[in-house]
């Protein structure tokens, strides 16, 4: 458990005005703890520590620029002493090490936070958000071999979860060299795997465009993109926009890959649709690359 007084650390509190994601899925395993009457009290008391947490996240990140950064940071020091609490009472709670943990990632405290979801893992190893927390800390330190296995075991226990796909199709792109250097990955299972997270994540949550520029901008990174099945995907996501910006934006894209097909005619027909003003600078730079490339 984290002392209570550490929580002075809560940096600039920045992080602390996002509101807290709804991380643990739905169809997760429950930690393993004794069932019966003594059980019930402490869960109770989770619930409510999470529900006043949510809350008062929810309430900073409404308040903006105006928030009073005194006043929250002693309703989360209030909160974590309840979660030191509650653990001093139920010390074998997962749960409650897991949600503990990810309230101190939320406020920066990588450390103590990675430490509560060990203690978490160790208890109940069948809590996906404890895996992808686990895992995101490894990748963010350096350790991408050691990350992979987390981010899988995830997608594993919760293969509906879009969130726990991105994390490995990002996690595989960004360290590409890294897995090909180890010996157990090669060049095409890596972009292969990568692909299939990617697409799973968009396939879970159509409407997410984190994930959808994910799937799409990768094709970018492979040494043998398949450029009509990457034409296809922007061209689907074009027919299904439901605003001028975000039509014309996958309108780029899809310019983008008929130039690197060798298409430039058909590619500056598409540039000639984008009119918003936010997207004429990357307009402009992309007719300059098909114009360069035109030229070759």
């Amino acid at each position: 458990m984290v002392p209570f007084r550490s929580l002075i650390r809560l940096l600039a509190l920045g992080a602390c005005a996002l509101a807290l994601a709804s991380l643990r899925a739905a169809d997760a395993p429950p930690p393993a703890s004794d069932s019966g009457d003594n059980d019930t009290m402490p869960r109770r008391t989770l619930e409510q520590i999470i529900e006043r947490q949510k809350s008062l996240l929810d309430d900073a990140a409404k308040q903006g620029e105006g928030l009073d950064q005194d006043a929250l940071r002693s309703q989360l020091q209030s909160i974590c002493h309840e979660y030191d609490l509650l653990l001093h009472e139920a010390p074998k709670m997962a749960e409650a090490y897991a949600d503990y943990g990810y309230l101190l990632r939320q406020v920066g405290m990588r450390q103590e936070s990675v430490g509560l979801m060990l203690k978490a893992n160790e208890l109940n190893p069948n809590i996906p958000m404890v895996k992808n927390e686990i895992g995101n800390y490894l990748a963010e330190t350096n350790k991408p071999m050691e990350a992979v296995g987390y981010f899988t075991a995830a997608i594993k226990l919760a293969p509906n979860e879009p969130l726990y796909h991105y994390q490995l199709g990002k996690l595989l792109l960004v360290s590409r060299a890294e897995f090909i250097k180890s010996g157990n990955w090669t060049s095409d299972s890596i972009d292969r795997t990568m692909l299939e997270a990617f697409k799973h994540a968009v396939d879970l949550a159509p409407d997410n465009l984190t994930y959808i520029l994910a799937y799409g901008t990768s094709f970018y990174e492979l040494p043998h993109p398949d450029w009509p099945t990457a034409l296809k995907f922007w061209a689907d996501q074009e027919a299904g926009s439901q605003s001028a910006i975000e039509r014309q934006t996958y309108q780029l894209e899809e310019a983008k890959v008929l130039g690197l097909m060798g298409q430039p005619d058909r590619a500056r027909k598409v540039l000639a649709l984008v009119s918003e003003p936010n997207l004429q600078e990357r307009r402009q730079k992309l007719v300059a690359e098909i114009d360069q490339n035109a030229k070759k």
